[in-house]
């Protein structure tokens, strides 16, 4: 179903609009089309015209069952929708149809998050958020008739998805509108957020490209071009360096001043967010499906000063220091632990942490929830990526419905199956009762301690092992390194 109107044309760049209403049944037998993202080509599945809802719900449901609702924001590092059109039966089922589960498409590349003072008076910036506020909105008001509780969402997404979930938490310098009560923030992360007059060098690009710079209005010109054209630009760039081909985002939300009104980390650290239960988490290798192969020190700050071009020479050498030689992972030089630790910590596992700390300082520390994912694949722990970036996925929502198939993540068909129920009861649990453990005593679950059980007792998270749940401290050295990192916010915003 239409969320949104598309946003074409004049739409480009602008908060979504209101769908036109449609009287006719609506046939639901195939998948909408995904938001194209960059680096991809339009097709019949990757459109401009991509802004639905796909809502799973009991056969049986009423407006009268107020059921809790699952509200999912795919990932994708804003450049792509990730993780487009997820089946929600396997959740569904598992839950004994207690629940709904709604996952939505927005904006991203280019046509999310091109930004410029240009846009900001004849537009809006951001739309890829304001996508997901949009239909947020939408679920306040018609989720009731699929059986849903507009007073009990709660928002939950991944990667890209889960820096979703932080700011829309920090929205407004964190104005409480209602739209959700609880939240879970899985490897989330803050980096490549810019100040408006850091973007505009994207938007002369684009407006050059398009041959809109001489025109008296820049902005109407690229609106008016076809999609084609303008997808054409929206694109994520490869740099060559001297350990590998390193991929640069190009695209990221800004500060707007009024959405996003400064820098996560410091918006956290001043508790300016909604204060709602919650649940944060990362795996264990987080970096290591995103750095080059470093084989010397020197090109761990080669990388580093790629992704962070702002980090001093001083910061690049302290680095060094708290990263240094690591054991070997298979497959891989010297270095590139070294270098993936830094680097998955930086951006995710750091940044979960704060939102950790930050919900249980200014909120209340019974309401907050970490973990750590370390259920191995045999062939990324073979390939020498340990338990990298959001291995969890396939295990949160099913092996069927996320056609897992063979291969990378079938282990979750065969010998990690058995983390697939545990890890879906925790979910559901905290989507219905705001509580991982829910609300009577399981015997056959771990008990998952707060992450701050008293502030005076130090930082636990749960460890997701395979037949080995267990709580365990957050290690003081890994919060000194992130606290080097809470150091380094401007380096590595911008």
């Amino acid at each position: 179903m239409r969320y949104a109107a598309p946003p074409l044309g004049n739409y480009r760049w602008r908060a979504p609009a209101d769908p036109s209403t449609e009287t006719a049944i609506q046939p639901a037998t195939t998948a909408p089309p995904a938001c194209v993202g960059s680096n991809q080509n339009i097709s019949s599945t990757l459109s401009e015209d991509c802004l639905y809802v796909n809502v799973f719900t009991p056969s049986n449901a009423t407006t009268d069952s107020k059921l809790p609702v699952w509200f999912y924001i795919q990932g994708g590092g804003f450049s792509q929708n990730g993780l487009p059109n997820i089946n929600g039966t396997d959740v569904l089922l598992k839950s004994e149809l207690s629940i709904i589960l709604v996952q939505i498409n927005y904006r991203v590349g280019l046509w999310g998050f091109l930004a410029s003072e240009k846009i900001k008076l004849n537009g809006n910036l951001n739309a890829g958020l304001l996508d997901q506020r949009k239909a947020l909105l939408w679920v306040q008001k018609y989720i009731i008739q699929f059986g849903g509780d507009p007073d009990h969402v709660v928002i939950h997404g991944d990667s890209a998805g889960s820096a979703s979930v932080a700011l829309q938490l920090a929205a407004h310098g964190g104005r409480d509108d209602g739209l959700f009560i609880g939240a879970i923030s899985q490897s989330p992360y803050f980096i490549g957020m810019k100040a408006i007059n850091d973007t505009e060098s994207q938007f002369t690009n684009v407006s050059t490209a398009l041959n809109c710079s001489s025109s008296a209005d820049q902005l109407s010109c690229i609106r008016s071009k076809d999609t084609a054209a303008i997808q054409a630009l929206n694109l994520s760039p490869t740099v060559i360096i001297s350990s590998g081909a390193a991929l640069v985002p190009n695209w990221a939300p800004c500060i707007d001043g009024e959405f996003i009104r400064n820098y996560p980390n410091i918006l956290y650290q001043e508790g300016s967010f909604v204060k709602v239960p919650i649940i944060t988490s990362d795996d264990t290798n987080e970096g290591t499906g995103f750095v080059t192969n470093a084989s010397t020190k020197a090109q761990v700050s080669e990388f580093m000063s790629l992704q962070f071009s702002y980090l001093s020479d001083t910061q690049l050498q302290a680095i060094e220091s708290l990263y240094p030689l690591m054991a070997p992972l298979p497959l891989h030089a010297a270095y590139f632990p070294s270098l993936a630790q830094a680097y998955g910590e930086a951006v995710f596992i750091c940044p979960g942490l704060e939102i950790a700390s930050s919900q249980s300082s200014f909120n209340d520390y019974s309401q907050v929830w970490n973990y750590r994912y370390n259920v191995e694949d045999q062939i990324y722990v073979a390939g020498g990526y340990g338990v990298p970036h959001v291995s969890e996925n396939t295990a949160v929502f099913g092996v069927g419905p996320t056609g897992s198939g063979i291969g990378v993540n079938g282990s979750y068909s065969t010998y990690n199956a058995p983390i697939v129920p545990i890890i879906q009861t925790y979910f559901i649990n905290f989507i219905k009762y705001l509580d991982p453990n829910g609300v009577e005593q399981n015997s056959t679950l771990t008990n998952w301690d707060n992450f701050e059980s008293g502030h005076e007792q130090g930082q636990k998270r749960l460890l997701f092992k395979l037949n080995n749940i267990t709580m365990e401290s957050i290690p003081e050295e890994q919060l000194e390194r992130c606290s080097f990192w809470a150091g380094a916010t401007l380096q590595t915003q911008i």
